[in-house]
C-alpha cells in the first residue's frame, strides 16, 4: 500500500484530484478507468492500485474526467450508462454525494 505514482498519467492526475475531494474513506473504493488502470480510496486515502473493493466504479477517462471537473454528475453518468456500479451501492452512493 506504497504511494508509488505510476507510470500513467491519467492514473496519477485522478489520484492527485481524488485526494483532494476525498481524503479518506470509510470503506474500500476502486475506481476503474477503460483502457488505463484503477485507482482504489479507502482509510489510508487514495492511490493507484487495482485490489479487491467494497463497491467498484468503471467509466471511461472522459467520463471520469468529468465527474472530477463537476461538469458531469456521477448519478446522471450511472443513470445515462455511462458509470457502472458494482458492490455495495451505499458507498457508491457517499462517494457520489463527495464528487457530485
Amino acid at each position: 500500500m506504497s504511494k508509488v505514482p505510476s507510470t500513467n498519467k491519467v492514473i496519477d492526475a485522478a489520484v492527485e484530484t481524488l485526494a483532494k475531494k476525498v481524503p479518506s474513506f470509510d470503506g474500500v473504493a476502486k475506481f476503474v478507468i477503460t483502457g488505463e488502470g484503477a485507482i482504489m480510496i479507502d482509510q489510508s486515502g487514495v492511490r493507484a492500485g487495482d485490489e479487491d473493493a467494497d463497491v467498484t466504479l468503471t467509466a471511461s477517462a472522459e467520463v471520469f474526467e468529468a465527474i472530477l471537473s463537476g461538469e458531469m454528475n456521477p448519478t446522471s453518468a450511472f443513470m445515462t450508462g455511462k458509470l457502472s456500479v458494482d458492490g455495495a451501492m451505499n458507498l457508491a452512493m457517499q462517494l457520489g454525494a463527495v464528487l457530485g
